[in-house]
């Protein structure tokens, strides 16, 4: 047999040029790290954007009932979720497709549609999801300045490419919770199928909308993209049931489209990509309304108190229609914060990533972990 040495950084060799320098998403910090980390007891996290509330009974109660086939292997096309999500929002279920949440689906749009000459348009400030799906398979990613903490969509329109396949908007964005309403996102789809027309080819719009009930309950003017995608077929609309149905923990996302888009992302989607109890959780929890309800209701309720408090801090908050909110902490760095905020057991987000270095992102939780972190933070603005 023969040895060889190969060099320290071999790995390179064998990874595609893409990778290198490829960042990872880094999602925010697990309760049960930072009570190793800090040895604290009671922590609380207000960091990911979840539901404190929990999942529908419904769903739970679904998974229960399901756990005795959990050594089968799911179905791979969740053919009964496709048909409740379709039946749900009146649509054909060849629209409709489900991933492993919509990060999945995100990345199956990327995989599916773009290579290395292509090139998407996202916002500045933006879900780095999008960026991320981009840049793994080598295509451009470019990136248009926000205007007041929003996706300014008529620049991103400007700013499409004849090598643009994708343009990325989300509805409302995370991490400023900002949204773009039904005018603006309507003034964008007409612009895009202006140029599709001129080039005679398709470029996909995509709306995430991972925040759908909670922005459409607290605005009136938020888009409605279900009619919009009658009139451009070039629409695809992401959701997930990681939000308001917190089932963030099963990993359960669906999309509506075309359903030539649908078929193409089907031979790329992996068989089985959603586990047995996240379809039967996913289904059961469509159909139990008070979820949404009680989920909408808290919001209300947590800004009512939240807001008038930062603002007797001095915090300047951006207006978001979202279950966060992004908070300008200047002078102080948003790590700096994050940090003293982990010392006394509440976990936020850092949003370092996003350009926001002044600012932590926290999402609104039940009443007495919101007013937990308000203490906390009260003291950490002292210290």
């Amino acid at each position: 047999m023969t040895s060889f040495r190969l060099p320290s950084k071999w790995i390179t060799r064998l990874v595609r040029p893409q990778i290198e320098g490829f960042e990872p998403y880094l999602p925010g910090r697990s309760m049960e790290c930072v009570r190793r980390e800090r040895g604290l007891r009671r922590i609380i996290k207000l960091a990911s954007n979840e539901n404190p509330l929990g999942p529908s009974i419904r769903g739970l109660a679904a998974v229960s009932r399901a756990h005795k086939s959990f050594y089968l292997y799911p179905d791979g096309d969740s053919a009964s979720l496709r048909k409740a999500i379709a039946k749900k929002w009146s649509v054909a279920p060849e629209r409709v497709i489900v991933g492993a949440g919509s990060d999945e689906l995100i990345e199956l749009l990327g995989k599916t549609f773009l290579a290395p000459n292509d090139s998407i348009v996202v916002s500045d400030h933006a879900f780095t999801r999008y960026r991320m799906a981009g840049e793994l398979m080598g295509a451009d990613v470019v990136t248009v300045p926000m205007r007041h903490y929003s996706h300014n969509l008529s620049a991103m329109g400007h700013a499409v490419r004849p090598n643009t396949k994708m343009v990325f908007v989300a509805n409302p964005n995370n991490p400023t919770g900002t949204y773009n309403t039904q005018f603006e996102l309507e003034h964008l789809l007409q612009h895009v199928a202006a140029l599709e027309a001129k080039q005679k080819r398709r470029i996909l719009v995509v709306a995430d909308e991972a925040y759908y009930e909670y922005a459409k309950a607290l605005q009136r003017d938020y888009p409605d993209t279900m009619k919009l995608q009658k009139r451009f077929p070039n629409l695809v609309i992401l959701r997930t049931f990681s939000k308001i149905y917190a089932l963030a923990g099963l990993r359960a996302g669906y999309a509506f489209a075309d359903p030539l888009v649908i078929e193409a992302l089907d031979r790329v989607r992996p068989p089985f990509n959603m586990n047995t109890a996240a379809q039967v959780a996913a289904e059961a929890s469509l159909s139990d309304a008070g979820q949404v309800t009680r989920g909408i209701n808290l919001i209300k309720a947590e800004r009512r108190k939240m807001l008038p408090a930062l603002a007797r801090m001095g915090l300047p908050v951006v207006p978001s229609v979202a279950n966060f909110i992004l908070i300008d902490v200047s002078p102080r760095q948003g790590r700096q914060v994050f940090e003293a905020l982990l010392d006394r057991g509440v976990i936020v987000r850092s949003v370092d990533e996003y350009g926001f270095r002044n600012h932590i992102r926290v999402t609104y939780g039940l009443p007495d972990q919101n007013q937990t972190f308000l203490k906390a933070l009260r003291e950490v603005l002292a210290a």
